[in-house]
């Protein structure tokens, strides 16, 4: 009887908990059916430029498995390679083709170029499927492999995790000890108390952001190829936009168990729009979570300065959209301070 009672009351405790029930029946079906939509997309469809082909090679190559464009000269295409309009570029002198020249960044994708390249010798011509062409790469190599292209996103991607859920407790922790209702009942307007908070815990944010940037690179050799303090600066911005992000959600938890529950709704997708699958290859009516997420603008910024060696001018609208997310995250924990007390 004694443990009959204990299982009805267990029981009874998950019914009226109805946000952990809701993360115990329905996150796990929703981050299978991501990885199911994610893995199960479409083949990726290279995106080809011809310099100086013949009309007839044109309409030879021109089929549904590639996205080909044509240019005048090998400079047009290069700057296509650059502006990531296309993959790379075939170099031809007359029907013949030179010179293969691959963007790189992305093995891959060079892998299902290259794999298209070599049909398109054989569909032009059997003796030309044999001849050995030049192979050049505008950034990387040969020798690059998966971790270095993934490297950026999963730097990015712990940085933000680890923050998060640092921050959201610790926020969290200040609540139910009841150290924020003192500091709402003291003449602290809201906003100096969320940037405070935010100024605080990010002095050991940004600690915490160098350290697994430098460590990633120099200590585990992670590519790269541009310099280290546009990394750092990403870095810190993307774990100050994780900072007021937890500090937000943290308002609507009350424990640490249900903070946590918010990483298969928060993280979880972040982690698969953020560059780690090439979104050309997911639905259009799915691809669009990426461009919602800070990890997403993080993760395509880190691989323009630390695959393809790029500058500030490439990161630039990047940086401005993680400022926007964390502009947006305090000016909503400043309206989430309400739900505490009127000051």
């Amino acid at each position: 009887m004694r443990i009959r009672a204990l299982v009805i009351r267990i029981i009874r405790q998950f019914l009226r908990d109805k946000r952990t029930l809701a993360m115990m029946l329905v996150a796990p079906l929703l981050i299978m059916t991501l990885l199911h939509l994610v893995f199960n997309g479409e083949s990726y469809i290279p995106k080809v430029g011809l310099v100086n082909a013949p009309a007839a090679v044109m309409e030879k190559l021109d089929s549904d498995d590639t996205k080909l464009t044509e240019y005048d000269s090998e400079k047009a295409a290069e700057a296509g390679a650059l502006e990531q309009e296309i993959d790379g570029y075939l170099v031809f002198d007359g029907p013949i083709p030179k010179q293969i020249v691959l963007e790189g960044s992305d093995p891959s994708v060079n892998g299902a170029l290259m794999k298209w390249i070599q049909q398109a010798k054989k569909q032009l011509s059997p003796s030309q499927g044999q001849m050995e062409l030049t192979i050049d790469y505008i950034h990387g190599s040969e020798d690059m492999g998966q971790f270095d292209f993934f490297g950026p996103v999963l730097l990015g991607f712990f940085a933000f995790f680890f923050v998060f859920i640092i921050s959201g407790i610790s926020f969290l922790r200040e609540r139910t000890s009841g150290t924020l209702e003192k500091l709402l009942s003291s003449p602290l307007r809201k906003w100096e108390i969320v940037v405070g908070y935010v100024l605080g815990f990010g002095i050991f944010t940004m600690l915490q952001a160098t350290l697994i940037a430098w460590y990633s690179i120099y200590v585990l050799g992670m590519l790269m190829e541009g310099s280290f303090i546009y990394v750092l600066l990403i870095t810190l911005l993307l774990s100050m936009t994780a900072l007021t992000l937890g500090t937000l959600l943290s308002a609507f938890a009350n424990n640490e168990f249900q903070m946590i529950q918010f990483i298969p709704v928060i993280i979880v997708p972040q982690f698969f729009f953020s560059g780690l699958i090439n979104l050309d290859t997911i639905s259009d009516w799915l691809s669009w979570l990426g461009p919602i997420t800070p990890l997403y603008y993080a993760a395509d910024a880190l691989r323009d300065i630390m695959v393809r060696g790029q500058g500030w001018d490439a990161i630039y609208g990047n940086m401005m959209m993680l400022a926007g997310f964390s502009a947006l995250f305090i000016f909503l924990n400043i309206l989430a301070l309400r739900k505490h007390r009127s000051v």
